[in-house]
């Protein structure tokens, strides 16, 4: 109806469907093999699991009311926040996979988000964090390789690898933070802009204290600038049967592929094995090319 009445542009509204995976739960049935509360389920000294003092056998199986497996959302709310509730769905596995359920492990999410707020906030005072200094190289490398991973992973629904690569940024943020003082305001926006997907409360309220007055689910996510993402390039000597002959500059992380068609190519090589088989080329990637001659 809506493409009919010019709308819309397609006939078809959903490009692609994705059966999500299930959230799996421990289950507990006692004797007489019906289901307990998990909730109510308590842990013995002997390693097994008890329920009104009576032993329950532990299963697996996905969390619903059925199998008395349940987590209130309210609770993890009041604990944790919606936020941390909404990131740790999310960085659990793909979202296409079956997905166990750790409640301990929430507590690693929230981590997270509380060293995002300290990274940008100071906890006493209250007082932003935030300073208006350019990024060094190599900040700016880092950054724009996780700008890069992540919008990459929203687009293919990678939520828990994006997560994953924010877990790094974050914690790369913490040092810089702690080291100076004060986060570089180049980098605590990308930061916040892209956590705004995954947690929204928090970053909003983080948005509008670096002093922005529309909402950042209005803001433009993140451009990355690929040659800013780069690796910078390093020298390493190539020696002939162990003795350095001449120096080739190379990707920073190039693999052995890549370093072997960097040294064959260079004009050094081809006069110093015109005359000669080279029946082995040694690469240590990152330090060192040793080319083999009889």
């Amino acid at each position: 109806m809506l493409y009919d009445l010019g709308h819309v542009s397609t006939p078809e509204p959903f490009a692609r469907l994705l059966n999500q995976g299930y959230i799996l739960a421990d289950a507990f049935t006692d004797a007489r093999g019906m289901y307990v509360p998990a909730a109510e389920v308590t842990r013995a000294g002997d390693g097994g699991y008890r329920h009104r003092g009576q032993a329950v056998t532990r299963r697996a199986g996905k969390m619903g009311k059925s199998l008395k497996n349940s987590v209130s959302p309210d609770e993890i709310y009041a604990t944790y926040s919606a936020d941390t509730l909404r990131l740790y769905e999310m960085a659990m596995g793909p979202l296409d996979a079956d997905r166990p359920w750790h409640t301990d492990d929430i507590a690693g999410v929230f981590r997270f988000l509380q060293r995002l707020w300290r990274n940008l906030i100071d906890e006493r005072s209250g007082e932003l964090r935030v300073d208006d200094r350019p990024l060094d190289p190599g900040a700016t490398r880092r950054l724009h390789q996780a700008i890069m991973a992540v919008r990459r992973d929203f687009g293919q629904l990678r939520f828990n690898t994006a997560i994953a690569r924010l877990h790094e940024l974050n914690a790369y943020a913490a040092r810089v933070s702690s080291r100076d003082g004060a986060l570089p305001r180049g980098l605590a926006e990308p930061l916040v802009l892209m956590t705004a997907p995954l947690a929204p409360h928090i970053a909003e309220e983080l948005w509008s204290r670096l002093g922005h007055d529309e909402m950042v689910a209005d803001a433009a996510f993140p451009e990355a600038d690929a040659s800013l993402a780069a690796a910078p390039a390093i020298v390493i000597p190539v020696q002939v049967n162990g003795k350095t002959r001449f120096q080739v500059e190379i990707p920073a992380g190039a693999g052995e592929d890549e370093i072997e068609a960097i040294v064959t190519a260079h004009p050094r090589y081809a006069q110093l094995t015109a005359d000669t088989p080279v029946p082995r080329l040694i690469i240590v990637p990152g330090r060192i090319a040793n080319i083999v001659t009889r």
